[in-house]
C-alpha cells in the first residue's frame, strides 16, 4: 500500500491518520477558545473606556438671583414721552426716557426753561459700541452718512476689553472719556439728533427721579453684595421710577463736570459692581485717575481704552 502523508505531516501506511485528526480537532478547539476569550476581554476593555452616562445639569436653586440671560419678569412700559432710536444699517436700537431738569436763572435775570432732554434707559452696550468701533453699519467702508463715517473711531483694543464678564447685552466698559464722547459724536452725525454725555447735574437729576428705595437697593443694582465681582447684562434688575436701569452700580458712568472757569473733564457717577452699598448711588462721584490705565504697555498710553478701568461705562442723553 502506498505511503500517505497525514494532515499534520505524519507519514503513515494504510488506514486513516486517526491520531493526527484528533490532534487537529484539539488544536481547532484551543484556537476557538482563545479567540472567544480575546473577544470577551476586548468587550470588557471597551466598557471600561466608555464614558459614563452624562447626568442632566442640576436645576437652579430657588434662591438664584435674576440670571443675565433673562430680563425681569415684567419689563416696564417706558414712560410717556419716551422714544426709540434705531441705528441705520443695524438691528440695534436705544430707548430714551424724558429727563426733566429744573428751570435755571439766566445770569440772575428771568428764568429760562432748561433744554428738553432724554436719557438712555440703559448703559451703552457692547452691541452698540461695536457698531461704532468696527464699522458694522458700513458696507464697503461707507454707511450712508458721510458725517458719521468722518468721525474718528477708536483704535482696535489689543486685549479683550470686556474682561470676560460678557459681551452681547453687557455694558461697554474700559472705554475712555474720549471714546465715550466720540461715540456720542458719531451717533449724532448718524441720526441727525444731538447726543452727548450727561453733565453731573443731569445724571444726578435722573438718579433722583429714579427714586430707588435705600432699603431695596439689591433689587435695582449690581454691586458688591450680589454681582460676584463682574458686570451684568443691562436691564436685568428692576427699573427706577423714571424707567432707567442700572443707575446704581453695574458700570460706573462717564459724565461731564464743568468747573467755574468753564473747563470740562470726565468723572464717573453711580458706583460700580465692586462697590459696597454705601458707595453707589446719586452722590457717588469718582474722578479719573491715571491708575485706570497704569498697566497699558503702549507708549504713549492709549487715549481710547482703560487697561485697568474695567468698571467704567457710560450712557448718553439726547438734547433737543
Amino acid at each position: 500500500m502506498p505511503e500517505r502523508v497525514s494532515v499534520d505531516g505524519d507519514r503513515v501506511r494504510g488506514g486513516r491518520a486517526t491520531t493526527s485528526i484528533a490532534r487537529i480537532r484539539t488544536v481547532h478547539l484551543g484556537l476557538a477558545a482563545t479567540l472567544l476569550a480575546g473577544l470577551a476581554a476586548a468587550a470588557l476593555l471597551a466598557d471600561d473606556k466608555a464614558p459614563p452616562p452624562t447626568a442632566a445639569p442640576p436645576a437652579a436653586p430657588a434662591t438664584t438671583k435674576s440670571p443675565d440671560a433673562a430680563k425681569p419678569a415684567s419689563t416696564p412700559t417706558p414712560p410717556a414721552g419716551s422714544f426709540t432710536q434705531k441705528i441705520d444699517g443695524t438691528t440695534h436700537e436705544m430707548t430714551f426716557v424724558p429727563l426733566a431738569m429744573p428751570a435755571k436763572a439766566d445770569g440772575g435775570n428771568a428764568e429760562k426753561s432748561a433744554p428738553k432732554l432724554w436719557i438712555a434707559s440703559t448703559e451703552t452696550t457692547w452691541d452698540l459700541y461695536d457698531v461704532f468701533l468696527f464699522g458694522f453699519d458700513q458696507k464697503d467702508g461707507k454707511s450712508g452718512s458721510a458725517d458719521a463715517d468722518a468721525v474718528t473711531r477708536p483704535s482696535k483694543p489689543y486685549i479683550s476689553m470686556d474682561r470676560g464678564f460678557g459681551h452681547a447685552g453687557y455694558p461697554a466698559i474700559s472705554v475712555s472719556y474720549l471714546g465715550a464722547k466720540k461715540f456720542c459724536e458719531w451717533l449724532s452725525a448718524k441720526t441727525g439728533k444731538k447726543y452727548r454725555l450727561p453733565t453731573v447735574a443731569e445724571w444726578q437729576q435722573a438718579c433722583a427721579t429714579a427714586a430707588i428705595p435705600s432699603d431695596r437697593v439689591a433689587e435695582f443694582a449690581w454691586f458688591a453684595d450680589n454681582a460676584n465681582g463682574k458686570t451684568h447684562a443691562v436691564a436685568t434688575t428692576k427699573a427706577g421710577a423714571n424707567g432707567c436701569f442700572d443707575l446704581y452700580g453695574n458700570a460706573s458712568e462717564w459724565c461731564t463736570q464743568v468747573d467755574d472757569k468753564g473747563n470740562a473733564k470726565g468723572v464717573t457717577l453711580g458706583g460700580m459692581f465692586k462697590d459696597k452699598a454705601d458707595a453707589i448711588g446719586c452722590a457717588s462721584i469718582v474722578p479719573y485717575t491715571p491708575d485706570w490705565n497704569a498697566s497699558d504697555p503702549q507708549y504713549p498710553k492709549s487715549k481710547w481704552w482703560l487697561a485697568d478701568g474695567g468698571f467704567v461705562g457710560f450712557r448718553v442723553v439726547c438734547e433737543e
